[in-house]
């Protein structure tokens, strides 16, 4: 049986849905993860989803304030990679009952897209 989570646990993976829970963000999310593990610069994102420069800075500190994006600096460029570990993390803590208790979904089915 799988251990429910704690009130901070859910209080925290709560904050990292909300930072994803604007289109923007979402976008800012899937483009890394298209890129994993070599990420993209600040300037690249930018250019891909048409984000301002200032808009694309408060998108990202939103996402990096949860761990949900690791910035490196390289050079004169920062350098965004989408934090694996922490949306498997969040991944386990949403679909942990709906797969060990009920089998409502395959966990197959998780993994794979159509």
């Amino acid at each position: 049986m799988v251990k429910p989570p704690t009130r901070e646990e859910t209080v925290r993976f709560a904050d990292m849905f909300a930072a994803m829970g604007s289109e923007p963000r979402l976008r800012i999310m899937r483009l890394l993860l298209s890129a994993h593990p070599e990420g993209l610069t600040v300037g690249e994102i930018g250019a891909d989803l048409d984000i301002s420069a200032s808009t694309l800075s408060h998108h990202l500190d939103k996402l990096r304030n949860e761990d949900l994006v690791q910035v490196e600096r390289e050079g004169t460029f920062l350098r965004c990679r989408a934090s694996t570990q922490t949306l498997r993390e969040l991944l386990g803590f949403l679909y942990a009952e709906c797969c060990t208790r009920n089998k409502a979904v395959e966990p197959s089915q998780i993994t794979c897209c159509k």
